[in-house]
């Protein structure tokens, strides 16, 4: 899905129009973005969590010119997702998991 499907998935449950709701949907992102980039943390209950993840420093190898690099300690974002919304996408995968392939049948 992309976030043109997520924009009318949403205009049509909701029946706000879709320029309101792209506006919205790019507020969030750019909140998220900024709130993670300032060092803080969103913690949504029954969705999951935007948290920054710690690296430790490393050293890493150049291939092209095979030569030892040092990569400094540094954040990367992440998404932890709540107990309930693992809950429903393993609901999902055994539902999946129950269905015939149609590809086997061949």
């Amino acid at each position: 899905m992309r976030k043109a499907d997520l924009v009318n998935q949403i205009s049509e449950k909701t029946g706000i129009p879709k320029v309101d709701v792209l506006v919205t949907l790019e507020t969030m992102f750019k909140e998220v973005k900024d709130t993670l980039s300032a060092g803080e943390n969103i913690y949504i209950r029954g969705f999951g969590s935007f948290i920054t993840k710690k690296r430790a420093a490393k050293i890493g190898r150049n291939i092209k010119k095979n030569i030892a690099v040092h990569i400094p300690e540094h954040y990367i974002p992440a998404f932890k997702p709540a107990k309930e919304f693992v809950a429903e996408v393993k609901k999902l995968q055994s539902v999946k998991e129950d269905q015939p392939n149609p590809d086997d049948e061949m």
